[in-house]
C-alpha cells in the first residue's frame, strides 16, 4: 500500500474520521431528545457581555478616574445585538452549538472595548479618529446579517447547487479592488474598493465563498481525486481533467491578490485549498506538495514584487528602522509590537496603561493584538488565543456531527479559514512571519472584516443545528 493512499482495515486518520464516519448518532449529538442547550448559550451570552463591560470600565478608571460616560450605552448596544443573536438562534436553529455565539460576541466586545481605549488616546496616535462608534455599528450590521443567514438559510445544504456561482463570485470580488484606484492610506495595497468615503474590503467575504466553491466540488469529485492518480517524482496527483476546474480557481485567485499585493489573503486561500483537498482525498501528498509550492511561490513572489522584499526585510531586521541609516521603506511597527510584547511582560500593564500608540496608524486594525498584548501580557494573549481555539475546535465538531459529506468539507474549510487567519495575523505582529497586512478576526477595526466573520460564525451554526436536530421518530404501522 503506499503511503498517501487512503488507508484500510482499523487505520483512522482525520480525514476519514470526518468524511467516513457515522458521528451523528453518537456522542448525543442528533439523538431523540437530546438537549438544545439554549439556556447554555443565555448563560454564556451574559458573561460575553458582562466582561467587556468590566473591561471598558477598567479603561475609564485607568484613564480619566471615572467610570466611562458612555458605559451604559455601551452595555445596552450589546446586549441588545447579544439578545437578538440569541432570539434567532431559539426559533430558527434551536439545537446548534451554544458555545459559538458566545465566543463570537466576546470577542467583537473586547476588540471594540480596545478600539475604544486606542481613540482616548488622542494626538498621541498618527491619523486618530474616533472609530469605536463605527466599529459598534459595523458589529450591529454584522449582527443583523447574521441574523438573516440564520432566518433564510433552511438547510446549509442548499448552497451545494452554487457550486460554480461561487467561483465566479470568488473570482469577481478578488479581481474587483484591481479596478478601483488606490489611495495612500492603502499602503501599496489594493484590497479595497473605495467609494466616496466608504470602503469595503472584498476578499474578506470570499474567503467564506471559496470555501463553498471548494466543499462543493470535492465533495461531488472526491473518489475521482482520491484514487485516479499519477505519479510525478513520487507523488501521487490527481488526473489533470479531475483537478483542473479547482486548480484554475485557485492559481486565478493567487495570481489576482499577488497583482494587488494582498499576499495574507493569498496564503489564506492557499492553506485553505490544501487543508480542503487533504481532508477530501485522505492524502498526505498534498502536505509535502503544498509545502512545497508555498515556498517557491514565497522566493518567487519576494524576489520580483518590491512592497513584499520590504515587508521580508522588516521581518528579518525588525529593529532596522531605529538606527542611524534606516533602510528605504523600513518601518518602526514590527519593532514597536516587539516593544509593546516585552514591556507587557507576562500579566500585563493593565488596560488602559499601555503605550500601544507607539506602534502607530494600524494599532487599532492590523497591529491590535500588539496593544492586548501589552495591556494583558502573555497571559490575556493566551486567554484570547484559547477562545479562538475554541471557535475552531467547535468549528471541527462540527464537522464530525455533520450527516452530509458537503456539511462536514464547509464546517472544515469554515474553522481552517479562522484558524489560518488568526496564526497569519498573529505570526505576522510576533515577527514569527513576514508582516501580511491581515485584520485579527472579531476584534480589529474593520467594517467588512467584523461583517464577514459573523457570517462565518452563522454558516457554521446552521451546519451544526442540522447535525444536532434529533432525527425524527420512525412511524409505525397500525396494528404493528
Amino acid at each position: 500500500m503506499r503511503a498517501d493512499q487512503p488507508s484500510g482495515g482499523g487505520a483512522l486518520n482525520l480525514s476519514a474520521f470526518l468524511l467516513n464516519g457515522r458521528i451523528g448518532r453518537t456522542a448525543g449529538l442528533g439523538s431523540p431528545g437530546a438537549p438544545n442547550r439554549r439556556n447554555t448559550e443565555l448563560s454564556l451570552l451574559a458573561i460575553a457581555v458582562l466582561l467587556p463591560m468590566l473591561a471598558y470600565a477598567n479603561v475609564g478608571l485607568a484613564l480619566d478616574r471615572r467610570l466611562p460616560a458612555g458605559m451604559l450605552e455601551y452595555g445596552l448596544g450589546m446586549g441588545a445585538l447579544a439578545l437578538f443573536a440569541h432570539l434567532v438562534m431559539r426559533r430558527f436553529a434551536p439545537y446548534a452549538d451554544p458555545l459559538l455565539l458566545p465566543l463570537a460576541m466576546l470577542l467583537n466586545g473586547l476588540g471594540l472595548v480596545m478600539i475604544w481605549r486606542l481613540d482616548k488616546a488622542g494626538p498621541l496616535l498618527p491619523n486618530n479618529y474616533p472609530a469605536a462608534a463605527n466599529q459598534l455599528l459595523w458589529s450591529g450590521l454584522g449582527v443583523a446579517l447574521f441574523g438573516t443567514v440564520i432566518v433564510l438559510l433552511r438547510d446549509h445544504r442548499v448552497l451545494q447547487r452554487y457550486t460554480y456561482v461561487s467561483m465566479a463570485a470568488a473570482l469577481v470580488l478578488l479581481a474587483a479592488p484591481a479596478f478601483f484606484p488606490a489611495r495612500a492610506s492603502d499602503f501599496g495595497a489594493k484590497i479595497w474598493i473605495h467609494l466616496g468615503g466608504f470602503s469595503i474590503q472584498p476578499g474578506e467575504f470570499a474567503k467564506i465563498i471559496l470555501a463553498v466553491f471548494f466543499a462543493g466540488y470535492l465533495t461531488a469529485n472526491r473518489d475521482a481525486l482520491a484514487l485516479a492518480s499519477r505519479r510525478v517524482l513520487g507523488l501521487y496527483l490527481p488526473r489533470g481533467r479531475d483537478l483542473g476546474p479547482i486548480l484554475v480557481v485557485w492559481v486565478l485567485s493567487i495570481l489576482i491578490l499577488v497583482f494587488e499585493t494582498d499576499l495574507g489573503s493569498s496564503l489564506l486561500f492557499f492553506g485553505l485549498f490544501v487543508v480542503m483537498l487533504y481532508v477530501a482525498t485522505e492524502r498526505t501528498s498534498w502536505i509535502v506538495f503544498g509545502l512545497l509550492l508555498a515556498v517557491a511561490g514565497a522566493a518567487l513572489v519576494g524576489s520580483a514584487e518590491n512592497h513584499v522584499r520590504v515587508r521580508i526585510n522588516a521581518w528579518l531586521d525588525p529593529l532596522a528602522a531605529f538606527g542611524p541609516h534606516p533602510p528605504a521603506g523600513s518601518t518602526e511597527q514590527i519593532g514597536q509590537a516587539l516593544f509593546a510584547f516585552g514591556s507587557g511582560g507576562i500579566t500585563g500593564t493593565g488596560l488602559g496603561q499601555g503605550r500601544s500608540w507607539l506602534i502607530g496608524f494600524a494599532a487599532k486594525s492590523d497591529f491590535i493584538l500588539g496593544s492586548f498584548g501589552e495591556e494583558l501580557g502573555l497571559t490575556g494573549l493566551m486567554a484570547l488565543f484559547a477562545v479562538y481555539g475554541l471557535i475552531v475546535q467547535r468549528a471541527l465538531r462540527t464537522a464530525l456531527a455533520a450527516r452530509d459529506p458537503f456539511g462536514k468539507l464547509l464546517a472544515v474549510g469554515l474553522g481552517s479559514a479562522l484558524a489560518l487567519q488568526v496564526f497569519v495575523v498573529a505570526g505576522g505582529v510576533t515577527g514569527l512571519i513576514p508582516l501580511t497586512g491581515m485584520t485579527m478576526p472579531f476584534m480589529a477595526q474593520g467594517g467588512s472584516s467584523v461583517i464577514a466573520n459573523w457570517v462565518l460564525i452563522a454558516l457554521l451554526l446552521k451546519i451544526s443545528d442540522s447535525a444536532r436536530r434529533p432525527a425524527p421518530e420512525p412511524t409505525r404501522a397500525v396494528g404493528a
